[in-house]
């Protein structure tokens, strides 16, 4: 049976989309953990070694609430603030559903910092019914 070049391309074209989904769902090239929120609570209440970094907007921190002793940097000017973050202290990153999170734990990664991804971001947080904090 011979492949025509549309059958190819096709199959070319779905196997980059399907990898590329993975890489932004954060499922392949991570070189750090994900953990999920009740994980993040465990973490935050046994181990005082962690910053705890929103990356959210000025406006979701304030409007959805924030995790307790976060601390907000939003992902557009991490890389321009990165020396505000203690490189000895590992990083646990959250965002509104883990996507920016995401991002920015590949970025800090690079930058030599020990990072945690929160996966499902505050949206798993208020899930798991743990508490926020408003201003």
């Amino acid at each position: 049976m011979k492949k025509s070049f549309t059958d190819i391309l096709y199959w070319f074209v779905l196997i980059v989309m399907l990898a590329y989904f993975s890489y932004q769902k954060g499922w392949i090239l991570t070189n750090f953990p994900s953990i999920n929120a009740q994980e993040a609570y465990v973490l935050l209440e046994s181990d005082d070694n962690v910053t705890l970094l929103d990356v959210r907007t000025p406006k979701e921190f304030k409007e959805d609430g924030y995790i307790q002793s976060a601390k907000l940097i939003p992902l557009g000017v991490l890389a321009q603030n990165i020396e505000m973050i203690n490189k000895s202290k590992k990083i646990l990153i959250y965002c509104r559903s883990g996507n920016r999170s995401l991002s920015a734990s590949r970025m800090l990664e690079k930058s030599g910092f020990e990072v945690i991804n929160l996966s499902g971001g505050m949206v798993e947080w208020k899930k798991s019914g743990f508490s926020v904090q408003k201003n």
